[in-house]
């Protein structure tokens, strides 16, 4: 089986724990999400399309287990490493990029390295395109009138 599909097992063993079944089906739709357009960016920019795809398996899972989104994105990082440590998936090296991606993930308006980026912009694509109804959060439009246009994706979207 792949690292990925391993940490995915894992991640959906959690996911399971959650008691109310319409923040488990947001969760597990949330994190599949971001996971697939992870990977779709990691492709884009020559980056470890696997790598990226489990940083955003984990990237909320502390949010989750918690129920708490007070610094989940740093807490989530000391989460992530845990797991990863504990599964042996991924070396110190690997552990490290997707740490610092989860850690990232929720600053949306400062620039960090490639694989941090592609997370925040991976949980941006899956914030605004998964339901167009909501209106886009002023932290994550300009990111998210980017990715549009490195997609070419047509006219930038303004609500």
């Amino acid at each position: 089986m792949s690292r990925l599909k391993d940490l995915r097992k894992y991640v959906n063993k959690q996911l399971k724990k959650m008691e109310d079944e319409d923040d488990r089906i947001s969760a597990v739709n949330h994190l599949y999400g971001v996971s697939l357009a992870a990977t779709i960016l990691a492709k884009r920019r020559g980056l470890d399309p696997e790598l990226a795809a489990m940083a955003a398996m984990l990237h909320d899972l502390y949010a989750y287990k918690s129920g708490s989104y007070d610094d989940h994105a740093h807490k989530g990082a000391e989460l992530a490493r845990k797991i990863l440590t504990d599964l042996e998936l991924t070396d110190e090296a690997e552990t490290d990029l997707i740490c610092s991606a989860i850690y990232h993930h929720d600053d949306k308006y400062s620039v960090d390295g490639p694989m941090d980026e592609l997370l925040k912009d991976a949980d941006v694509i899956h914030h605004t395109l998964n339901d167009t109804s909501k209106a886009i959060k002023e932290k994550e439009q300009a990111r998210y009138n980017s990715i549009l246009n490195e997609l070419g994706a047509g006219e930038v979207w303004t609500d």
